[in-house]
């Protein structure tokens, strides 16, 4: 399941590519636009700027923007950096996880293959895809 984190991330993400004029967009107008708490937003594009999906700058005229254009992001990229890993099954997800019927396990190809029909459904998507 998508958290409300990964949700508000890409909308943050279609509101600065809709409202984009090349300026720092105050993330108080995007709180309002997008009738989202203030507060929660903050903790939400804290992550996306260390992730490296949008820019920041503070003081006056400062807010956030796109690092790159719209047709450069996928979905995936967004959902990823937010949710962590969307591995349906612990196996999959923790690559420390040892489990011992690895080798016997009747299910994990399906597991596999749906992860991958799920990643690849995300990164077939482009930011350009929602607008």
């Amino acid at each position: 399941m998508i958290s409300t984190r990964g949700r508000y991330a890409i909308r943050v993400m279609i509101d600065l590519a809709n409202n984009d004029n090349g300026k720092y967009i105050p993330l108080k107008d995007i709180a309002a636009r997008q009738e989202i708490s203030k507060k929660y937003l903050e903790i939400i594009v804290k992550d996306m700027v260390a992730g490296g999906l949008v820019c920041a700058a503070s003081g006056k005229g400062g807010g956030y923007k796109l690092c790159r254009k719209p047709e450069e992001y996928t979905i995936w990229e967004i959902i990823e950096l937010m949710e962590g890993t969307m591995s349906s099954v612990v196996c999959l997800a923790d690559p420390k996880y040892s489990c011992p019927k690895k080798g016997s396990c009747s299910t994990l190809p399906m597991w596999e293959e749906y992860d991958k029909v799920i990643r690849d459904f995300f990164l077939s998507k482009k930011l350009t895809d929602l607008l």
